[in-house]
């Protein structure tokens, strides 16, 4: 005890131990993001080509977490360029999670892709975009529109990420057949 100037002040030297990942919890509250952003725009370039490009009002990111993530609660769009730097695929969604490892991004509700070289649209509920193996997929209903007609894939599909090629699973489906008069 110490007494200063009239007046008692009491000096406490209180040695504790804190396990990190509970003062992480406790500074950055349970639940919350680390860091939140508003109205982003994130540009994928490979050999200084534009490759892709995401486009969302928010994102949070959450590091508190042991597998750390990326969401998007108002939804992405993402745009992929061919070589000529056009857009040639358009991805959007009402809500997305990226889970930095293993580079995998969750879109959610009415999710729709379309390929505006070949006119071929995907709508679906989910969707998978796996960045490594650039391929987008789906293990739910997806119905598939193209030129050649309707088609659609009970159990889902998968395909290139710029649609160039799909394949559905438990397929069914409409297709246009065009007559050819024989000479």
């Amino acid at each position: 005890m110490l007494l200063f100037g009239g007046s008692i002040i009491l000096v406490f030297n209180i040695s504790c131990k804190n396990d990190i990942e509970k003062i992480n919890a406790l500074a950055l509250g349970e639940g919350q993001p680390t860091v939140s952003y508003n109205d982003v725009s994130f540009e994928y370039t490979d050999t200084a080509k534009l490759q892709a490009k995401l486009i969302t009002k928010s994102v949070d990111y959450y590091l508190n977490n042991e597998e750390p993530y990326y969401e998007f609660p108002t939804g992405i769009k993402v745009l992929f360029y061919n070589s000529d730097e056009k857009v040639k695929t358009i991805i959007t969604s009402k809500y997305a999670i990226y889970r930095v490892e293993p580079e995998l991004f969750e879109v959610r509700d009415s999710v729709v892709s379309r390929n505006l070289q070949d006119n071929q649209v995907v709508e679906t509920e989910q969707m998978f975009w796996d960045q490594a193996k650039k391929i987008i997929y789906s293990n739910v209903f997806t119905k598939i529109t193209g030129e050649d007609g309707v088609h659609f894939g009970e159990r889902g599909f998968e395909a290139a990420q710029d649609l160039s090629y799909y394949r559905l699973i438990g397929s069914s489906g409409n297709v246009k057949v065009k007559d050819e008069e024989t000479q």
